[in-house]
């Protein structure tokens, strides 16, 4: 089976380089182009103005303020002022229009985050905790939102300003340019050597956290456990080991993160302290003025300031890829369970090779499966059988012989890691999910419910819309509507996901009804009835009877009394599907299984 795990996947990825996960980002700005355009000019705008203030300043200096002329003084200080205004202006647009950017990308990246767990099979969830996949929908991407609002725009015109007073410095005098940008140019270049470390120092402060978020999720949802074995020791102890290795993680990352912050400062004051010698040695010279070392001062301070910001915003570059790396590890998976076209049968006979009526055709078959949740352990080994139209199938068996996994595989929540199952003489595989869903009924012995209202929850997978009137109608003619008196609203009864106001035997009756409804060609009751009282379940049981002639029945059941009237036993153990023969056979078969171990 394919491995669906993430952190094994995260392990298993090469090291994607920054221009790679640009690359698998760009899809989802495509609708954003002229935005982006729009808010790097306005970056661009803000840039120039800032940089040409240093050198108006400077000359304000040598023209005007040494030989005191006070009325160029103003003229200098009202286009300045005009300048910083106009700054302002690109500043603030361009902050709109990157925040309504990160805030569509990530709200566009979330749906197809969701879409594509949506198609991802069964194995997948199985593998992964779902705490760890809701911090990769929330957390992750909010950090990508943060870098698209705030650090992409704060690093471009950094990157900006940087390059514009390089030009400036050296252009104004080069040797005293190059002294001040060497110090830069040595941390850079660390900087740079050092940025697969910051990722991977990220990456893992984002999966402590992702981990502290499947602690938290796991221990709430089993609350009603901790408390009534008293165990809330063990799951604070749980959750202090999480939140302790969380708690490193960050610390190392915020470390990482900040490293070269005070190198920058040290830069900084180095430069500054060369051009105010070397430049004092220049106007002595004769070769300089005051007003360009006051320039030059400035420019120091609009290099250096950015080239600060630029470590931190490189740091959260990072963050950005590796919040990136976990995302993209969703979508770059792909579902195990193919649809293959409808004549591939896997050598299975074809409708034609069939003959007979209707009754005679087989409605499911298992040929020669196998199959394994891990390769090396096989849970089904080489199982053979088939079922009937209108026929009850009961599986019997020890707990943990494979009874649900032969359920699992019926409705193709798994594929056989060999073998082929077949629904009326086709691959299973070959049929698409809204398929397989209206052929299949499915009620597990702890239903999930969907909708608002009890009416919402029955008809939730039909293809129509139904009023109240035409669903009673269904439910009558099935036989369920007195199941209806169990419910003191009726259709309109509230009802939640989880079904947490209900009892578990209401949550399985809506179950059923939702199952029966739709008369599906085979109706599986994986011990559907277990969570059920005996009164209720002869009801249920008369039920089934009134199923259409055509409907296969499979019950997976541990209660002798739910399989008594099923027309054919099959005993389920050791990774064999053995038929039982007779009810009494099969109890003898259980008996002797016991005794046994």
């Amino acid at each position: 089976m394919k491995n669906y795990r993430l952190n094994i996947i995260a392990e298993e990825r090469a090291k994607g380089s920054a221009w790679g996960a640009i690359l698998g980002i760009v899809p989802f700005l495509k609708t954003e182009t002229w935005t982006l355009v729009f808010a790097f000019t306005a970056i661009l705008v803000n840039s120039a103005l800032s940089l040409m203030v240093p050198f108006l300043m400077g000359r304000a200096v040598d023209i005007y303020i040494i030989p005191a002329h006070f009325s160029g003084i103003i003229t200098y200080g009202i286009i300045i002022a005009g300048m910083y205004v106009a700054a302002f202006g690109a500043n603030y647009a361009q902050l709109i229009l990157m925040g309504g950017v990160g805030q569509r990308t990530v709200f566009k990246l979330r749906n197809e985050i969701f879409t594509k767990l949506g198609k991802l099979p069964l194995a997948f969830f199985n593998e992964n905790k779902a705490g760890d996949l809701i911090s990769r929908i929330n957390n992750d991407t909010d950090k990508l939102n943060q870098f698209f609002a705030q650090t992409l725009t704060r690093f471009v015109g950094s990157l900006f300003t940087i390059l514009g007073t390089a030009v400036f410095i050296v252009a104004i005098n080069w040797r005293l340019g190059l002294l001040t940008i060497i110090p830069a140019g040595i941390i850079l270049i660390a900087t740079q050597l050092t940025s697969s470390w910051v990722k991977k120092k990220n990456a893992k402060n984002l999966q402590a956290t992702g981990l502290l978020s499947a602690e938290i999720q796991e221990s709430l949802e089993n609350f009603k456990v901790i408390v009534a074995f008293n165990r809330r020791d063990y799951f604070r102890s749980r959750f202090a080991e999480a939140n302790y290795h969380n708690y490193k993680a960050a610390v190392s990352a915020g470390l990482v993160n900040n490293i070269f912050q005070p190198t920058y400062d040290f830069a900084d004051n180095i430069a500054t302290l060369v051009i105010l010698l070397y430049g004092a040695f220049l106007i002595t010279q004769g070769l300089f003025t005051i007003g360009l070392l006051v320039a030059f001062l400035v420019y120091v301070d609009r290099f250096y300031n950015p080239l600060r910001q630029l470590a931190v915003l490189w740091s959260s570059f990072q963050l950005a890829l590796a919040a990136w790396d976990r995302v993209s590890d969703i979508l770059n998976l792909e579902s195990n369970l193919k649809i293959l076209p409808q004549n591939s049968t896997n050598g299975t006979l074809s409708s034609q090779e069939r003959v007979g009526s209707e009754a005679d055709r087989v409605r499911l078959s298992f040929d020669h499966v196998s199959f394994g949740y891990v390769p090396e352990k096989l849970v089904l080994n080489n199982i053979s059988f088939d079922l009937m139209p209108g026929k009850t199938y009961a599986f019997v068996g020890p707990t943990g012989g494979g009874k649900t996994t032969t359920a699992n595989l019926m409705v193709r929540l798994y594929d056989p890691t060999s073998g082929t199952i077949t629904i009326e003489d086709r691959d299973i595989k070959s049929y698409h999910d809204h398929e397989r869903a209206q052929k299949i009924g499915f009620i597990l012995q702890e239903p999930f419910l969907f909708g608002s209202t009890l009416k919402e929850a029955i008809v939730y997978g039909m293809h129509k819309k139904l009023g109240e009137d035409e669903v009673l109608d269904l439910l009558k003619n099935r036989g369920l509507d007195h199941l209806l008196k169990q419910f003191e609203h009726g259709l309109e009864t509230p009802i939640s996901n989880d079904g947490s106001q209900m009892s578990l035997g209401e949550r399985q009756m809506v179950a059923f009804m939702r199952a029966v409804i739709r008369e599906p060609d085979v109706l599986i009751l994986d011990e559907a009835t277990a969570n059920i009282d005996t009164v209720t379940e002869e009801i249920l049981d008369t039920i089934l009877k009134k199923l259409p002639s055509k409907t296969t029945v499979v019950i997976i059941a541990h209660r002798l009394n739910t399989i008594k009237n099923a027309d054919e036993i099959f005993f389920v153990n050791n990774g064999t599907v053995i038929q039982a023969g007779t009810f009494d056979h099969a109890v003898e078969m259980l008996l002797n299984d016991k005794r046994s171990s």
